[in-house]
């Protein structure tokens, strides 16, 4: 009997990963369409689209809103891998080719009949509700063009549709388009929507300021331009938020080209070919808040989409007094392409900027190792002291007018304890820096964060606040817009919690309330938990069993309602007669539901148990008769 590789599945799934490494070809002809062959098809999503902590690795295949299409092999192959679940992709399957590939069709309401039975019997061996399984090279066939799945909406889907992807042999997912499916049109260039410049050193200034500048470009002709100056000093890079559309819909997408030209003609290309799933969270490094895309080379990129790839790829600098045109041509897939124009114009170092109204009091921000601080002006002297260990640092504005000044600080210098601006002391939240690339350990007694080699994207200046009472603690970890690569560990003392430690963990807390399980375990007066986003953490009680209604229990099976009040079920398990039935799940309805190996009829006492994050364990039992 051949062994296949079994993997039970957790109902919570990290998302993948990025590379830009010279990608397998994909020759025209080998692959065919898995939706309608020779008919039209429209998408909803396609490669390289930008997604909120990814790019969107496939296409997605619209179905008119109804769940049933027909999902065909793209090209023959054997079953490399197959996987039901809940999340993420739900029902998958992935073929592997003759030639290297592999091909992925994702949310299927359900396999072909030889499909299902097979992994039925399957999980039915491993007496597992959710499974992933690795069978035997050639042990599952495939001809190109065979029925192997109906679509559906199963998995992290928003409605029906099929996630269709192209992986090469190293399993790195590719752009589909290049396959040149007939069945999908395209002839609509790229459409930008605003251009942003950003400093990128401490000296650096756009329009006067240490600032972001965005500007919504106008069309002109068949191109697109800026239609103001833009004064730039120092080293700038340019950022555009843009998408692309296919015929016959109005989902907007995303596209893989950027070239970038000055008077002197092509300065670099930005190609998004393939993704490497091992670096996915390197996205974060490459967008601006998941909606702009930085045309500009960062340091700690595990990828390489520019050519060339080098420090400094993307940075603009113009002399005080001249000009510089530089042209942004945007391509998709099919080539269909769109110019942006905008001039730079170079500019001096000034210390007398108009900066608009002062604040209250003292305003902190961040980009990566800098530090703004705009501050309103004062008779009491404009000269700063930046405390670092037994040193002091005093420090003219970098700019001001009438109503403010605005200091800026490289962190690479030294965190400042305390920083005197004349007419207020700022206790900064920074509570020190943790190198990317290393093991780091901050240990004070009220907190401990330790960081792995993988945890940063970057160089980080972690700022912290603790809030709230001690029966209802605050932690505050930089701010959700900013990102981690792996998880970090946490131990947070929370001395003084009166709370049921059994059924107390961590919840990440969104600005609107909304509450997420992190978990964590306790220590003693400690709660210890890993994190791979930032944002504001709470401890939550959550003493309450799922809840269970059945919906249908009868021999012919049956179907049952599970919710969870605050940590989200964890894991279920049903039995008939003492003997374990299997159930499937689809979180989105709340709803499981029993599948049988032998067609048999249901009969016996039933006992169904759901277990929630928080470890409280819900019973239904009856009788079938």
């Amino acid at each position: 009997m051949k062994s296949n590789k079994l993997f039970p599945i957790t109902l919570f799934l990290g998302f993948l990963f990025i590379s830009g490494l010279s990608a397998q070809e994909i020759q025209k002809g080998i692959f065919r369409s898995p939706v309608k062959p020779g008919g039209r098809n429209f998408l909803s999503g396609n490669f390289s689209e930008l997604r909120p902590n990814h790019f969107h690795t496939g296409l997605d295949y619209k179905f008119g809103g109804s769940e049933g299409e027909p999902i065909y092999a793209a090209a023959e192959g054997w079953v490399h891998r197959i996987k039901i679940s809940s999340f993420g992709y739900g029902n998958v399957i992935y073929l592997k080719h003759p030639s290297g590939h592999i091909t992925l069709y994702g949310h299927l309401r359900n396999f072909n009949p030889k499909l299902t039975e097979w992994m039925r019997q399957k999980m039915y061996e491993a007496q597992l509700n959710e499974l992933e399984v690795y069978p035997e090279p050639g042990e599952l066939k495939v001809t190109k063009g065979e029925l192997i799945a109906n679509g559906g909406n199963t998995g992290s889907s928003g409605g029906p549709h099929l996630h269709f992807e192209i992986r090469d042999s190293l399993d790195r997912a590719m752009d589909p388009l290049i396959a040149g499916f007939s069945e999908i049109l395209d002839n609509i260039p790229p459409t930008p929507q605003k251009i942003a410049i950003v400093p990128l050193e401490i000296d650096s200034r756009v329009n006067g300021k240490f600032q972001r500048v965005e500007i919504t470009p106008i069309l002109s002709g068949a191109s697109y331009r800026i239609p103001e100056t833009i004064r730039v000093t120092g080293k700038v890079g340019l950022e555009i938020q843009s998408y692309d559309k296919l015929d016959g819909a109005e989902n907007q997408n995303g596209f893989p080209k950027f070239e970038i030209s000055d008077e002197n003609g092509l300065v670099y290309t930005l190609l998004i070919n393939q993704v490497d799933f091992n670096y996915t969270r390197h996205f974060l490094l490459h967008t601006h808040q998941n909606r702009f895309t930085r045309l500009y080379h960062q340091p700690n990129l595990k990828f390489d989409y520019f050519s060339p790839n080098a420090p400094g790829t993307g940075a603009f600098q113009v002399e005080a007094g001249q000009k510089k045109s530089i042209q942004i041509r945007l391509l998709d897939s099919y080539q269909n392409a769109r110019m942006v124009n905008l001039v730079l114009t170079g500019a001096d170092l000034d210390s007398t900027v108009t900066d608009g109204a002062a604040p209250a009091k003292a305003q902190t921000s961040y980009f990566k190792h800098h530090m703004k601080i705009k501050v309103a002006q004062t008779d009491k002297g404009g000269l700063a002291q930046f405390f670092i260990g037994s040193k002091v640092y005093e420090i003219l504005p970098a700019y001001q007018d009438a109503q403010s000044r605005t200091y800026l600080w490289d962190l690479r210098f030294g965190i400042p304890s305390k920083i005197d601006l004349c007419s207020e002391i700022l206790i900064p939240d920074l509570i020190g820096h943790f190198p990317v690339g290393k093991e780091h350990l901050h240990a004070t007694e009220k907190l401990r964060i330790k960081t792995e080699e993988n945890s940063l994207l970057e160089d980080l200046y972690l700022r912290v606040g603790q809030s709230g009472s001690t029966s209802a603690p605050v932690l505050r970890l930089q701010e959700p817009s900013e990102y981690l690569w792996n998880p970090i560990e946490v131990t947070w003392n929370v001395s003084g919690y009166s709370g049921d430690k059994s059924k107390t963990h961590v919840y990440q807390q969104a600005g609107n309330g909304a509450r997420s399980f992190a978990g964590g375990e306790w220590v003693g007066e400690q709660i210890r938990f890993k994190t791979r986003n930032f944002g504001s953490f709470v401890l939550g009680v959550d003493n309450v069993k799922p809840t269970i209604t059945p919906i249908r229990v009868n021999s012919q099976g049956m179907r049952f309602t599970i919710k969870d009040n605050l940590s989200g079920i964890k894991s279920f398990e049903a039995f008939v007669d003492g003997k374990w039935v299997l159930m499937r799940y689809e979180h989105k309805q709340a709803v499981i539901w029993s599948e049988t190996l032998d067609k048999q009829p249901l009969r016996g006492a039933v006992l169904l148990k759901v277990t929630d994050q928080a470890g409280n364990v819900a019973e239904w039992k009856g009788t079938i008769s």
